[in-house]
């Protein structure tokens, strides 16, 4: 496990398998997606080093369902007062009240799938959620972070937008890899992923925390010229 300060408010945590975010307001932390059901240790530790405890994190915010995002909830959600938020499409999956739908992988994604041996990926425990959000909410970190609903990856994916950091946290609809600004694979829906993610290069930001990969700087024009190349 590897942490990046991003700014001096913001870290990234990279997981054995998946990643996390971490925002710090004045001693009040909140995560952003949980990496795998083993996870929590891992997330643990890292809060530690920076100096913080378990009990500092408040709340986490679930960008969509899948294992590698909020497969470590269920564990951090009892450190202490943490307040688990996610958008309401996907908060009855996150319980174990509905089974999740799989993603529709073409033929190249599924041996992409099988290569990363993300279907060798632990279930994510059952998760309460505490507050069910919809598009348009803002929760309150960062300064205000917006709720913005980026169907496609999953039904109710999301996106958070920080205004006043400048910041968009993207979830599983834009991925950064190897150099390279990119739309999601394993999607529900690769059209409207397509949309969401078109949706996302309007947005007039500087950093970029995508689902899997490094964050983006100069977001806004990466994210315009990655509309561009994929049409």
């Amino acid at each position: 496990m590897k942490t990046v300060e991003i700014r001096p408010d913001l870290w990234l945590l990279m997981l054995e398998f998946g990643q996390s975010y971490l925002w710090n307001d004045a001693g009040a932390l909140t995560l952003v997606d949980t990496g795998i059901a083993t996870s929590g240790g891992e997330i643990a530790a890292a809060i530690e080093e920076l100096g913080h405890r378990k009990s500092d994190v408040k709340r986490v915010v679930l960008t969509h369902f899948h294992e590698d995002h909020c497969g470590g909830a269920a564990e951090i959600s009892g450190w202490g007062e943490v307040t688990v938020l996610a958008l309401r499409l996907e908060a009855a999956v996150i319980r174990g009240e509905q089974p999740a739908p799989p993603p529709n992988l073409t033929e190249q994604e599924r041996a992409l799938h099988r290569s990363l041996g993300a279907h060798l990926l632990p279930a994510a425990p059952a998760c309460r959620v505490d507050g069910e959000l919809e598009d348009g909410d803002t929760i309150d970190f960062g300064g205000g972070a917006q709720v913005i609903h980026t169907p496609g990856h999953t039904d109710g994916s999301i996106a958070l937008h920080l205004p006043r950091a400048g910041v968009l946290f993207t979830g599983d609809t834009v991925a950064h890899v190897n150099g390279q600004v990119m739309p999601g694979v394993f999607n529900l829906d690769t059209a409207q992923m397509l949309r969401s993610f078109r949706r996302l290069a309007e947005i007039d930001v500087s950093l970029a925390c995508v689902g899997h990969g490094e964050p983006v700087h100069n977001a806004h024009a990466a994210l315009a010229a990655a509309v561009a190349t994929t049409g």
